[in-house]
């Protein structure tokens, strides 16, 4: 099968592999849509924690069952599926006390060690598959990775009905977390983003407030501020717009060697929640619950779809901030304009 391979930093190619078979407890699966996501180019770059190269990127995917291994007795040839990448060890010390999430093995498919879903078909242990309803529509479910990301985020938030919340990012987890924010209590949802055409993109979602920047917002302060871009500059200026006694998230994902500069001391004196979040942790299946309720507009944040040829151009275009969710369809053949911008 032909497969994007990141053959080590910076350096990727477009690659006859072989085609997985399934193990016992396996299911293979023919890839619908796979996203590209930050946390791709941070792989490709080398500045991942812990990738081993030669690697099959992509973790947001979906696709249809096409063969399952003999301990598989619940699924069937032809269900559409959404595929959760984390896997753990299951022995440690967070893995046994339900924080798999931190779990020092843990390997997300296409991430860290194991090959992810930027091929025509991809190997996936049977607890990470997800069944999606027939009438789910296959390509906008890839969306449920980040979305169960995003509902992670939410799990970890120390918060109440009527908080005011400012998002650094209107990326594809600014959108999402912007989008539960008013499921999860905030009386007011503020975004801001360099990218005008990003900007337009929240208010196609329903954001109340887009702003380039967050001085010019009538708020000065806000009881829950997240950070869903990982750039140091945004993660400095947002910090302390979080009023006293309220909260800020690091949700984007920083090069690991990277350091912001705060103030301890304010942090101290205005008892400053500083949360982190990593990954999923029992959230993928709320997460599937969530898109089929309709919890969020999938079709306004998917612009562009790339066949694996274009895979290249797509990363391109990716880091250049252009478009919306862009999209690997593996089994495409033609890269496709969803959305005229």
């Amino acid at each position: 099968m032909r497969a994007i391979v990141f053959d080590r930093e910076h350096e990727l190619s477009l690659t006859e592999v072989p085609t997985p078979t399934a193990g016992p407890k396996d299911v293979i699966i023919k890839v619908a849509a796979v996203g590209i996501c930050g946390t791709d180019t941070h792989v490709f770059d080398g500045e991942f924690e812990g990738t081993v190269y030669p690697l099959i990127p992509g973790h947001e995917a979906t696709g249809v069952v096409t063969e399952v291994g003999s301990d598989v007795h619940d699924l069937t040839i032809g269900d559409q599926v959404a595929i959760n990448p984390s896997t753990t060890c299951g022995e440690c010390e967070y893995c046994l006390t339900g924080r798999s999430n931190l779990c020092r093995a843990w390997n997300g498919l296409g991430v860290v060690a194991s090959d992810g879903a930027s091929a025509e078909f991809v190997s996936v242990p049977r607890a990470n598959v997800f069944v999606l309803r027939p009438d789910t529509d296959i390509h906008l479910a890839a969306l449920i990775e980040p979305l169960a990301c995003a509902i992670r985020g939410y799990d970890i938030l120390p918060r109440k009905m009527g908080e005011h919340y400012l998002i650094y990012g209107a990326g594809t987890m600014g959108l999402l977390m912007a989008q539960l924010a008013p499921r999860a209590g905030a009386a007011s949802v503020t975004i801001v983003d360099l990218n005008e055409d990003r900007l337009q993109a929240a208010r196609d979602v329903g954001v109340q407030h887009t702003l380039t920047r967050a001085d010019d917002a009538e708020r000065t302060n806000w009881d829950v501020v997240i950070d869903c871009t990982g750039v140091i500059a945004a993660i400095e200026d947002a910090l302390p717009r979080v009023k006293a006694g309220g909260t800020f998230q690091h949700f984007g994902v920083a090069p690991a060697e990277a350091h912001a500069k705060y103030s301890p001391f304010r942090v101290y004196r205005d008892e400053i929640n500083i949360v982190g979040t990593m990954a999923v942790l029992n959230s993928f299946g709320r997460a599937v619950e969530m898109f089929e309720a309709g919890a969020i507009n999938a079709a306004a944040m998917i612009s562009h779809t790339f066949t694996l040829e274009d895979y290249a151009a797509a990363l391109e275009k990716f880091r250049a901030g252009t478009g919306r969710k862009l999209q690997i369809r593996p089994n495409d053949t033609e890269s496709r304009e969803l959305l005229a911008l």
